[in-house]
């Protein structure tokens, strides 16, 4: 009889691992951790321990920060309008200058001024001089360094947005956040390393491309977090309870003990496996790290998430903070979604379209700053803000207020994460149409940001294609030294 109990119950455990060609096994082997992987697989090498490419990696140096939260103004937003404070152009509406631009409407040598349709003020200690679109932003400008003089070499949205996601104006690369995650890895092996979030109205351009691992392995590329429903899909369970799930793991950890101990490794299974792992890992971490009913009344409506404009990017950073909080090492949010009006990209009335996205964002952006103080968590979270470009002094069409992309020189800002606050480096020219002193190229941002987080971005590399890549390129960028305190 007994004979009979173990030979129906080894069925039962072959029937279960050989289910649908082995996937069976497969998605619940993922369940069985580290433990299983490391006595199951080799690397590619066929001897070496199989290693899970998201294990914590220690860092050239002592990192400053432990986190990245960049939010992303999708379609670029005016530096002469925002933080970059030009009263040379202040009365001189319409007037006819020389001045050499290029933009999606090609190169140009005069133009129509078009004056900031907004009053600027200093705040802070540092007498930051912020225009009255980001009025809670300004309250916290002693804790901000400006970079008014970037640079970038596409002034088209597909390709500048992909140069400043991944160093490159072409497809086919990691983006920053996958070199952060392949650089040290991930402290939450319960959560993704890497989140995005995109705006209601949709995704940017140029789309996946932008938070993709291009040449790298798929599990160093980003996590979409879903504007509506549940931020990320298949969270619970389908068709199976958490009992049921409980069972069928046992079961197969036992087959494990008995059958596999003998069996050869493999490295493609074991990769596999490991997205299984972490898909089961947040059906039971993610839904506790998403659920904003945790959070007080105060902090929601500090973030503004009551708020009819800003309380879909309110919940977006709030989102962010507890990513961050659980050991997420990057998070990115985008500000505009689609084409046009949608985001950042006034080419036809200026004041409309940066009223409603700053509207949009500057309560959430100060809330974040704020939260992150008063927890105790500023010191060690990177905030990077900016678009692809910056916008043209200029008008792009005979009639209107709208301003044609602008590479030659935009404003982005840095906050937090071991940087210095109170700080603007760099300088436009008396229009704001190019950058003039100090001028940073976009791979300065990211060797900052790497800095910040430990690594050396001329260090930091991934052989492909017969090259050692990196996110700085073969020239190499050094960090922006004057924002690191």
């Amino acid at each position: 009889m007994d004979d009979k109990k173990n030979f129906c119950g080894r069925m039962r455990r072959e029937f279960l691992w050989q289910a649908g060609g082995g996937f069976a096994g497969t998605a619940l082997a993922g369940m069985l951790g580290e433990p299983f992987f490391s006595n199951q697989a080799n690397a590619a090498d066929g001897e070496s321990d199989w290693e899970n490419p998201l294990a914590p990696k220690k860092s050239h140096f002592k990192a400053k920060a432990k986190n990245v939260i960049f939010l992303f103004m999708y379609g670029g937003p005016s530096h002469i309008d925002t933080f970059d404070y030009k009263p040379d152009m202040i009365g001189r509406d319409n007037q006819t200058v020389k001045v050499k631009t290029f933009g999606r409407g090609g190169h140009r040598n005069q133009g129509r001024i078009v004056e900031p349709r907004w009053k600027f003020k200093q705040y802070g200690e540092s007498g930051k001089w912020v225009s009255s679109l980001f009025p809670n932003v300004a309250e916290h400008v002693d804790d901000i360094a400006f970079i008014h003089s970037m640079t970038a070499d596409s002034p088209i949205h597909g390709s500048a947005m992909l140069q400043m996601n991944s160093g490159e104006i072409i497809s086919g690369s990691p983006c920053l956040g996958s070199w952060v995650n392949y650089g040290l890895g991930t402290v939450n092996q319960n959560l993704p390393g890497f989140v995005v979030m995109l705006d209601k109205r949709g995704g940017p351009i140029s789309g996946p491309k932008n938070w993709s691992a291009g040449y790298m392995p798929a599990s160093y590329q980003a996590t979409m977090l879903r504007s509506k429903g549940s931020p990320i899909l298949d969270l619970q369970p389908r068709g199976v309870e958490r009992g049921t799930q409980r069972k069928l793991l046992d079961t197969i950890q036992q087959y494990n003990r008995e059958h596999m101990q003998d069996r050869g490794g493999n490295s493609d299974l074991a990769a596999r496996i490991a997205s299984y792992e972490l898909a089961y890992k947040m059906q039971a971490t993610a839904p506790e790290a998403v659920d904003l009913s945790q959070e007080t009344a105060a902090t929601k409506k500090m973030y503004g998430l009551e708020h009819k404009d800003a309380g879909y990017f309110g919940k977006q950073c709030l989102l962010a903070r507890r990513m961050v909080e659980r050991g997420v090492r990057f998070v990115q949010v985008y500000s505009g979604g689609n084409h046009n009006d949608a985001n950042w990209d006034a080419h036809g009335d200026l004041k409309h379209n940066h009223d409603l996205h700053a509207m949009e964002t500057d309560q959430p952006i100060a809330a974040l700053i704020k939260d992150l103080k008063a927890r105790g968590m500023f010191d060690e979270t990177l905030i990077v803000w900016g678009g692809e470009f910056g916008r043209q002094p200029t008008a792009e069409y005979a009639k209107g207020t709208g301003r044609d992309h602008n590479a030659y020189g935009f404003t982005m800002f840095m906050a937090g994460g071991g940087i210095q606050g109170g700080v603007s480096v760099g300088k436009t020219d008396e229009l704001g149409s190019r950058a003039i002193e100090d001028r940073f190229h976009v791979r300065r941002i990211h060797a900052t940001i790497l800095h910040q987080m430990g690594m050396d971005s001329n260090k930091l590399s991934y052989f492909f294609g017969g090259l050692d890549r990196r996110l700085v390129g073969v020239e190499g960028a050094k960090p922006i030294e004057q924002l690191i305190s």
